[in-house]
């Protein structure tokens, strides 16, 4: 991941749901360009921060079977609101259909208890080396590093 869009996990129920959040802020590089004098986070990347709320919620699911989770499809998207510096975007991913390679999930993201962006999507996961053999070590570097960060993101709650 280029842009790391998901700061904290604040729940998470395996095969059923995700809520996380992104803190938005000026020191973002993307926001210079995006709009110079009126900085916000690009409606792909609100997009995208659902995708990789999406994207933990499998891995966490399925046990961090699959090095790779990538948007296969964005249906149903809306942009209702503006994500400016200062801001906290709260994701919330619930499952909707859950396939072999890939799950439809349906995606929404809120500033301050505000609809700012909702879509239907579509994630697809898989291994590297299921398409190229070679890439069976890059699998395993992945795997664990994606477990550590999901460590960083997501901690248990104590009950």
């Amino acid at each position: 991941m280029h842009f790391s869009l998901i700061d904290r996990i604040t729940s998470l129920t395996p095969g059923e749901s995700i809520t996380a959040v992104k803190n938005l802020s000026l020191a973002e590089e993307y926001l210079a360009d995006h709009f110079p004098g009126f900085p916000v986070m690009p409606g792909v990347l609100m997009i995208e921060s659902m995708v990789q709320a999406g994207a933990w919620l499998m891995r966490h699911t399925e046990e961090f079977r699959y090095s790779t989770v990538l948007l296969k499809r964005a249906r149903g998207v809306r942009f209702n609101n503006f994500l400016r510096p200062g801001h906290t975007l709260e994701v919330t991913v619930d499952v909707h259909e859950i396939g072999e390679a890939s799950w439809v999930v349906k995606g929404k993201g809120t500033v301050e208890g505000k609809s700012a962006v909702s879509a239907r999507l579509t994630l697809e996961q898989f291994n590297l080396r299921d398409r190229n053999p070679a890439m069976a070590e890059s699998d395993a570097e992945r795997v664990k590093w994606l477990q550590s960060k999901f460590r960083q993101l997501w901690t248990v709650p104590v009950t």
